[in-house]
């Protein structure tokens, strides 16, 4: 498969129902084609996983060709300074979130971004290091140390009022909840803590992440905990 022939596939599944949506994320309309994720999924499993055409790919610049990327690459292929070069690339929340969830929680050491991005002002780098502390508890068993440990560079990284930055916190924040009760009651302290706070921001959070948090029950079968709300939560 050649670049030209991913183009040629893209043009002929666009629509300008998903132009616009693409657009209001901020991507320049330039930038985009217009095309269902659902479409890009189905030609991300055809396409070739070579590490020369996924570079070529993503230096089109189109953000469809990003996601496409980003579906087809393997982490083991870049070194990490590659890998974290393409943030430099990101303007959006879903490719961020995506590169964050498919690429880097498969690196060895993604921990290294999440400390070097929390203190961050860029406002994708920053969305990185929560999206990865979410990403974490459903990568890995961690401990409550682990737990502690994240829930603390939250606290300490969290005035920012930027609603892409406020939500990822708050996200998180719920994500670590999830990992077992401890952590549940772990993060429901964290979370009380902040909307006690003078900031806006961290009250914002606090109060958003309270919404679901204490709510999350214990199923069997599952490891994780999921919210009473849902329809397993609810059988319980």
């Amino acid at each position: 498969m050649m670049i030209e022939e991913v183009l040629l596939f893209l043009e002929e599944h666009a629509s300008e129902k998903y132009k616009k949506n693409v657009v209001k994320l901020g991507i320049p309309e330039a930038e985009t084609i217009g095309v269902a994720t659902a479409d890009l999924r189905k030609l991300a499993k055809k396409m070739p996983k070579d590490k020369v055409f996924i570079q070529a790919l993503w230096q089109t610049g189109y953000h469809e060709c990003k996601i496409l990327a980003v579906l087809a690459l393997r982490p083991a292929d870049f070194s990490d300074e590659e890998t974290a070069s393409f943030m430099e690339e990101i303007y959006s929340w879903d490719l961020c979130d995506l590169f964050c969830k498919t690429v880097l929680i498969k690196k060895e050491d993604y921990g290294q971004w999440i400390r070097s991005w929390i203190g961050e002002d860029r406002l994708y780098y920053k969305r990185a290091a929560f999206t990865l502390i979410a990403s974490t508890s459903t990568h890995a068993e961690l401990t409550n140390d682990e737990i502690d440990t994240y829930l603390e560079l939250i606290k300490t990284n969290s005035e920012d009022d930027r609603l892409l930055v406020k939500k990822a916190a708050s996200w998180a924040l719920r994500e670590l909840g999830k990992t077992n009760e401890e952590a549940r009651e772990m993060s429901i302290e964290a979370a009380a803590w902040l909307t006690e706070q003078e900031s806006k921001a961290q009250q914002w959070i606090g109060k958003d992440a309270l919404k679901e948090l204490p709510l999350l029950v214990k199923v069997s079968g599952r490891s994780r905990l999921i919210s009473s709300k849902s329809k397993m939560g609810k059988e319980v």
